[in-house]
């Protein structure tokens, strides 16, 4: 790879690939909505370009980039917030914006092309560690959505003459999560002395740093096999409520973790590893963060981004 687009640059894994890329060498084409807030999150570099193209408008990008790429990433995604598992309509427009996508990394000359799919496209399975061929059925539009995306992206791209690689993200934390999910809205609470609120936490869980997940991205890009589906993991799974103490002793070491304090909810995922095998033997990926690490880096990046 020497050139490449990024749509969803400004997000968690986003800015991870950005950064990872322009470590590499890279001519990066960072695509942004125009008046995104997060623009600030991506670095000012010599080798990073700024588009400013909506998702929405993504069949706008061939005249905007005066130039031809080799791969693209489309990691954007619409409605991702804590309500995207209620609209049927909202997710599946991101099965068009996909495919807007696709049609703009052919018009630019792109050989490959690789999207973000989800861990939610299998819905719920009890099984030690998922792989690329458990068996996927997806149970919320947001599941729903990835899979036709990711389905009808290979098809599209085949169409095409592009090779195509959908990688499946599971549990990804670190800097620039959204302070919606689990984890920060719980370093936030342990950072005020406030105790935490946790089901029981047995649940085995695989969680990936943010770091970890751009190096797997740039990896897919640089070395993944056409037509591959990757799960996106640590390939290692503890209990939840090892992981709680972790981050509580990253935080706020005096505080109460709460772990027990809520029962599970109806359907509760049980196990969710990744099973990375195919990854690490395709494109030699292999995490290098344990969550220690990552979680205490994530808490001082925290510190500082809310220091008033």
């Amino acid at each position: 790879m020497k050139k490449i687009i990024i749509t969803g640059s400004t997000s968690m894994i986003g800015t991870a690939l950005v950064q990872e890329c322009l470590t590499r060498g890279l001519l990066v084409y960072a695509a942004v909505r125009e008046d995104s807030p997060k623009l600030l999150r991506l670095p000012r570099h010599e080798r990073l370009r700024i588009i400013r193209c909506p998702l929405e408008e993504l069949e706008r990008l061939p005249g905007l980039i005066k130039d031809s790429c080799d791969t693209f990433y489309h990691i954007a995604w619409g409605n991702t917030g804590a309500s995207r598992d209620k609209s049927v309509q909202l997710q599946s427009n991101n099965i068009q914006y996909t495919l807007d996508a696709v049609r703009a990394a052919k018009t630019l000359g792109c050989r490959r092309f690789i999207g973000a799919g989800s861990q939610a496209e299998y819905g719920v399975l009890d099984m030690e560690r998922i792989g690329p061929g458990a068996p996927v059925s997806p149970r919320t539009p947001y599941g729903v959505s990835k899979l036709a995306a990711g389905k009808l992206a290979f098809l599209l791209c085949r169409e095409l003459g592009m090779e195509c690689i959908w990688p499946r993200i599971f549990s990804v934390y670190g800097i620039h999560d959204k302070e919606s999910s689990m984890i920060m809205s719980s370093i936030e609470k342990f950072l005020r002395g406030q105790p935490g609120e946790f089901t029981p936490g047995e649940q085995r869980w695989d969680y990936l740093y943010s770091k970890d997940a751009g190096r797997a991205y740039y990896l897919i890009g640089e070395r993944g096999r056409d037509g591959a589906v990757y799960c996106v993991g640590s390939g290692k799974a503890r209990l939840l409520k090892e992981y709680i103490y972790e981050m509580r002793d990253a935080a706020a070491p005096g505080v109460l973790p709460g772990i027990g304090k809520r029962p599970y909810p109806p359907g509760a995922v049980m196990n969710l590893c990744a099973d990375i095998s195919t990854l690490t033997q395709d494109v030699g990926f292999v995490p290098e963060y344990t969550f220690e690490r990552g979680i205490k880096e994530t808490v001082e990046w925290f510190k500082e981004k809310n220091v008033k």
